[in-house]
């Protein structure tokens, strides 16, 4: 980082933590706890987002308030010299349960307005930021949106419901130079920028396999029967893009994440957060994969549910890395709560549970790991400095960082969504290609046998085909590229359509 660029974010951090939040929020004094930034990506455009307005305050809409959303209110609230100007939500109740909270918070200096629709929010010329957390459905509309009314914008994961509106998204960002930055906390912890550095100038030898776990205890959400909105639900709005045509419980305010046309599963829920370290320690200038394979099933449950609760799936790159990852939510006696990532490397290493293990070797060795090179304030904090600063490429996560890693668990679930059934004790037969696939679905396939109990003579996995992708046109080629190619673009609402990219 030159020196001025150093110098301009030490000062702007310094000024920020000068003066106390106003509007909807509390004091907190912002304590970087190193003075970097990351250097900006040539993927990304540099910012031409409106200047923050008098005494650096930032003034930020926040939209979606169940859940994540409180996460993003009380996140912002600590930020010093941050004004949540807006929430927005469709559902009354919440809308007023969280302005009621906020009152109370901010005693008398409440000025925060409360909407539905966040097309107003962004109509306001002295509105600077976005923060968003709805379904994910809307993830990329309001960041395109947000992105073409000059503002800059935080947005959970996974960025993008389906791969297209992902790309316009990153149009977006070059067309406007707005900082976009992706809610993958894990981007902005030193240590772990460290260890992918490490990984990627080869420390432990060339790596072989990224391997992704969102494996952690879920239930079935049963049935809810069809039925009119409840009249504090604002369900056009609530819908947005999404063409779905009725309603049912399932939908609001949680479950919407285990139906495609709101959803993604865990695949892309929190598998996204995995998904994305596993690209992170790809070699650079490894953006998607060529060839992408998933299987699965919806086990046991027997629900109004439509994602995988069960998956395996395999992403080959370029240079012959793969990723490999591993959803599992079903719960059993001894269940083994797994979210994280390991790396095997091609002279025999892996690293698990952040230790190293040489080829052979049953004893992990501790990494002395550097800190990488990260916008210091945490994932919350160095958006804030990078909105100041009208610096993209001080994003943790950038709109880039954030595509790759979504498109990746787009492909995988698209190949699921492809398959067909197989008997349940044949399904490694169609991995015997690769011996790493076969051991690590052998794994999985045991304790889904022998933990979960599922019997081989009543089950089937749905068996993805091979899916293969150009990374540079974002489509697909060979045989299933007509059905694959009429994945990438969910149709969506009039009114409420995501732009052709050329349109953005």
């Amino acid at each position: 980082m030159s020196k001025s660029r150093r110098e301009f974010l030490k000062h702007s951090i310094a000024a920020g933590s000068a003066i106390a939040i106003g509007g909807c929020g509390a004091s907190k004094v912002l304590t970087p706890s190193a003075d970097k930034a990351i250097a900006a990506s040539p993927q990304i455009i540099a910012g031409t987002g409106r200047a923050i307005g008098a005494n650096n305050r930032l003034r930020i809409a926040v939209a979606g308030l169940n859940r994540r959303g409180k996460s993003h209110l009380k996140a912002w609230a600590a930020q010093a010299n941050v004004e949540v100007a807006y929430l927005i939500d469709p559902d009354s109740r919440v809308l007023e349960d969280k302005m009621r909270i906020l009152q109370g918070v901010v005693k008398g200096k409440f000025n925060c307005k409360g909407i539905s629709d966040v097309r107003e929010a962004l109509d306001d010329k002295n509105l600077d930021a976005i923060s968003i957390a709805t379904p994910n459905h809307w993830h990329s509309l309001m960041t395109i949106w947000g992105a073409q009314a000059g503002k800059h914008v935080y947005v959970e994961k996974p960025m993008s419901h389906d791969i297209q509106e992902g790309r316009v998204a990153v149009a977006a960002q070059k067309k406007y130079g707005v900082v976009i930055q992706h809610g993958t906390q894990n981007r902005s912890k030193p240590e772990i920028a460290g260890l992918h550095k490490m990984i990627r100038d080869r420390k432990f030898g060339k790596l072989k396999i990224s391997y992704g776990y969102c494996c952690k205890p879920r239930q079935g959400i049963g049935f809810k029967v069809p039925s009119v909105s409840p009249g504090n639900l604002d369900w056009n709005l609530w819908r947005g893009p999404a063409i779905i045509d009725q309603y049912h419980a399932n939908y609001a305010h949680y479950n919407w994440h285990w139906f495609w046309e709101s959803g993604n599963g865990d695949m892309n829920n929190q598998g996204t957060h995995q998904l994305d370290m596993a690209n992170w320690a790809l070699d650079e200038g490894m953006t998607h994969p060529t060839r992408v394979m998933g299987l699965g099933g919806r086990f046991l449950w027997d629900d109004q549910g439509e994602t995988p609760n069960t998956m395996f799936a395999i992403a080959e790159y370029p240079n012959g890395q793969k990723v490999m990852f591993n959803v599992r939510n079903v719960n059993y006696s001894g269940y083994l709560r797994q979210v994280e990532n390991e790396y095997y490397f091609e002279d025999g290493g892996k690293i698990v549970k952040n230790k190293y293990y040489a080829k052979g070797s049953d004893t992990g060795e501790e990494i002395d790991i550097p800190d990488g090179d990260v916008t210091p304030g945490g994932n919350w904090g160095s958006f804030i400095a990078a909105c100041r600063a009208g610096d993209p490429g001080m994003a943790n996560g950038n709109v880039m960082d954030a595509h790759k890693g979504c498109v990746m668990g787009h492909l995988m679930n698209n190949s699921y969504r492809l398959g067909k059934g197989v008997p349940f004790g044949e399904t490694a037969d169609r991995l015997s290609e690769n011996p790493d696939a076969v051991e690590h679905f052998t794994k999985l396939h045991k304790i889904m046998r022998d933990g979960v109990g599922l019997a081989e003579h009543d089950f089937s996995y749905t068996v993805g085909p091979w899916l293969t992708f150009d990374p540079k046109t974002e489509r697909h080629t060979g045989e299933y590229a007509d059905e694959a190619n009429a994945l990438l673009k969910n149709k969506n609402r009039t009114g409420f359509e995501v732009p052709d990219i050329k349109d953005v």
